[in-house]
């Protein structure tokens, strides 16, 4: 890889250039003019950092206000008593001690100067924690849905007609609610001038919507004569890039809120000539067991009528 690429697309990378890599679900573009850290923004910064980068961030602006109280000490000597005059560990121990309110005792501000800057500190500490709180809170109290989607949609018969499927389980222990899905495709199409059209279309599901969503939910859109992906095979789905976007949403009464995730697919994920393994059994005492490591498990279509050619058209991709 050359220096200045992008890990995944392998595209060059300008450094001075304002541009921001964004990621919907799988699918990952680069946006230009703007800006993955705006700093007009903090509080969506913060809530958007992975728990790596927040954390990272944490740390170092703690340090960051520790020393420059610190110096600010340290540059006038016995503003400190009992600290060594020209001491930076000492002033920046008393930082630490000042910023976080704890008042051991043994070094306190002795002149005016000092009384200045600690009050000043403490101030900016207790802002500190309160905002540090504040974040800490919001990153944990989102909402996750814990949904396990198919690793492939599949195209494959069903009462005589081809069909796209898409499979999610339920990944809690508990039901979800009301949940609601949606299902669309971006395809990529050439006009009559010869320029590249990217057009979005909402693929209409047989069933969207479930009042109780316990184990699993398999996703129908019948590829007929209205549906955009009408004819389509596998050669033909990846000469369109045919990418799927999938979003759910659903409520967790246990959360008592509502909790939602999205699911993209590219074109050479989708599986024709394939369906789902059942992922849902009846154990001996009549229950139902969902096997939720099955969810996105294929098996070849043995339907009555098999699409003709899919096998063929499979073979050839390979």
């Amino acid at each position: 890889m050359q220096k200045g690429q992008h890990p995944h697309t392998g595209f060059k990378h300008n450094p001075r250039e304002k541009a921001a890599w964004v990621r919907f679900g799988s699918f990952e573009f680069k946006k230009k003019g703007v800006s993955r850290f705006d700093l007009r923004d903090p509080y969506h910064l913060a809530v958007a950092l992975t728990w790596p980068q927040f954390l990272a961030t944490l740390l170092a602006m703690y340090l960051l206000v520790n020393v420059a109280f610190a110096t600010c000490f340290w540059l006038v000597p016995g503003s400190i008593a009992n600290a060594r005059p020209y001491n930076f560990p000492d002033a920046l121990f008393f930082s630490i001690e000042t910023l976080a309110t704890v008042g051991y005792g043994e070094m306190y501000p002795a002149t005016l100067y000092g009384h200045v800057v600690a009050a000043t500190e403490i101030v900016c500490g207790v802002a500190f924690t309160a905002i540090l709180t504040g974040l800490t809170f919001v990153r944990f109290s989102r909402p996750r849905a814990n949904l396990v989607f198919a690793s492939n949609p599949v195209v494959a018969m069903h009462n005589g007609t081809p069909t796209l499927m898409l499979r999610v389980g339920n990944g809690r222990a508990n039901v979800l609610l009301d949940a609601t899905t949606k299902l669309n495709v971006l395809l990529s199409v050439t006009t009559a001038e010869g320029k590249l059209f990217r057009r979005a279309q909402e693929l209409r599901l047989e069933r969207a919507h479930l009042p109780v969503f316990p184990l699993t939910w398999t996703l129908m859109h019948v590829l007929d004569e209205r549906s955009p992906l009408y004819g389509f095979d596998a050669a033909r789905t990846i000469a369109q890039q045919a990418r799927v976007f999938l979003t759910l949403e659903a409520r967790d009464p246990t959360l008592a809120t509502s909790v939602h995730d999205i699911r993209t697919y590219a074109p050479d994920d989708i599986r024709f000539g394939m369906r789902y393994v059942d992922a849902v059994s009846t154990a001996d005492d009549g229950a139902l067991v969902a096997d939720l490591t099955k969810v996105g498990a294929l098996e070849p279509d043995a339907g009555e009528h098999p699409e003709q050619g899919w096998t063929e058209r499979e073979e050839a991709q390979e």
